[in-house]
């Protein structure tokens, strides 16, 4: 079925040539348009508005080098095969928006393709086979325009294309809302925690006469009304000091039977701006960091600490354990503190900037021994105080929403990758797809 379309040479569908991007030294970035860089490339499928290098462009540079919606874009090199000729697709950004000298540009006629059809031809395996047969290995691995022009690419009806698209598209785009929507959550819980217990807000606010702003009188009153120095600066009045053991339990003893099989985080699919990781899957156990529900996993080694990884484990079964690099440290709250609060607690700009502080070793190999953590102070105050009971209350659901959209975007994502590869070859027919999804809207 898969040879029902027909093919063409993938330059018969472009408006305009291949390009690749701009070369743009470090000396000269910091003000002008976003750039699109390679890190970005492989850490968004689908590109919309992002923080990255901002570059001077010229005029007639814009004319040639500014991306539109629906621009292809492929890494020309990458370390490992498996990279090389990776592809995004721009969906659009406030901003003007260029792309730097590692990747290349395709730009589709409208009258000839669905960008976002080719985007997902080439995320399948059908598209992937055909682009690593093109990757050129010496130190790393690459492709050049001139074979990925030449490279035949399936040519269906433009209007099935664009309803494949629309299916596919449909699925993504929930997913990416569940995504946005889980960053809403965790920024509303970071929000509150940073203003409990970082800058003490309620205390400040009371301490100047004022109803805590958004805290019902029930909880405004269990914060103190005012400030005491410590050896850690001013904290609020009967707070105790505590260093992060007395709090925290570090690196808890978690056992996975000998020979069993687990499920394995591999340190590529720690997340950086959310709680939940990408993937996981199931492995023998070996040497590695043991987890549970509730744990908190925070990486230790450069560059990951700085790039953000960690998470909160809520994937697990009831009862499971998993398991994954050394390069964790685990971090789980003493009870009844609730276990969100450690994984807010290392999301915190001071607690990663300390930590950041304390790596050892050399450079490129650098990384936080775990003890080093129990110098961490904090105020806070008492374990059982019901100012965490409270704040349990206030922040699990929102971890809890989070969970549930994640749930959600990996059953619609196993069922993208499922139809995928049946719907670019033709193996499987729109009317059949929209019958499994729902009508594409």
């Amino acid at each position: 079925m898969a040879g029902e379309w027909p093919v063409i040479p993938f330059k018969e569908l472009l408006s305009v040539p291949l390009r690749n991007g701009l070369t743009r030294p470090k000396r000269v970035r910091g003000q002008g348009v976003t750039m699109i860089n390679m890190g970005v490339l492989f850490a968004y499928s689908r590109i919309h508005d992002i923080e990255g290098d901002r570059v001077p462009l010229s005029s007639d540079e814009a004319a040639h080098y500014l991306l539109e919606p629906g621009d292809l874009l492929f890494a020309r090199q990458s370390l490992v095969l498996s990279g090389a000729g990776k592809c995004s697709i721009f969906l659009g950004a406030e901003e003007p928006t260029t792309f730097e000298s590692h990747l290349m540009r395709a730009r589709i006629s409208p009258d000839k393709g669905d960008p976002l059809f080719y985007y997902y031809y080439y995320q399948s395996p059908m598209g992937r086979q055909a682009v690593i047969s093109i990757a050129e290995q010496v130190a790393a691995a690459g492709i050049r325009g001139s074979d990925l022009s030449m490279l035949n690419v399936p040519w269906p009806p433009l209007k099935e294309q664009q309803a494949i698209a629309c299916i596919l598209g449909a699925l993504d785009d929930k997913i990416e809302l569940n995504r946005r929507m889980n960053q809403t959550l965790e920024a509303m819980a970071q929000a509150i925690f940073k203003s409990w217990f970082v800058d003490f807000d309620p205390v400040r606010a009371k301490a100047a006469g004022q109803q805590p702003a958004g805290l019902a009188p029930h909880i405004a009153e269990l914060f103190p009304d005012s400030f005491e120095d410590s050896e850690i600066g001013e904290v609020p009045r009967g707070w105790s000091i505590y260093s992060l053991p007395a709090l925290i339990d570090i690196n808890p003893p978690r056992h996975i039977p000998r020979g069993s099989v687990a499920p394995y985080l591999e340190m590529a699919s720690m997340p950086t701006r959310s709680h939940a990781p990408d993937s996981w899957i199931d492995r023998e156990v070996g040497s590695g960091m043991k987890f549970i529900n509730g744990d908190t996993l925070l990486a230790r080694i450069t560059p990951c600490l700085e790039n953000g990884k960690t998470a909160y484990v809520d994937f697990l079964k009831d009862g499971e354990v998993g398991w994954g690099s050394t390069e964790y440290i685990v971090l789980r709250p003493r009870e009844p503190i609730p276990a969100v609060f450690a994984y807010l607690l290392a999301r915190d700009d001071n607690f990663r900037t300390f930590a950041i502080q304390r790596m050892t070793g050399s450079s490129g190999r650098q990384r936080v021994p775990s003890d080093s953590l129990a110098d961490y102070q904090l105020a806070a105050p008492a374990i059982d105080s019901l100012v965490f009971k409270i704040f349990g209350r206030v922040v699990n659901p929102l971890f809890e929403r989070a969970r549930s959209a994640m749930g959600q975007s990996r059953t619609l994502a196993a069922l993208r990758d499922a139809l995928l590869p049946k719907l670019i070859s033709g193996e499987l027919r729109v009317a059949d797809a929209e019958r499994i999804v729902g009508r594409c809207t």
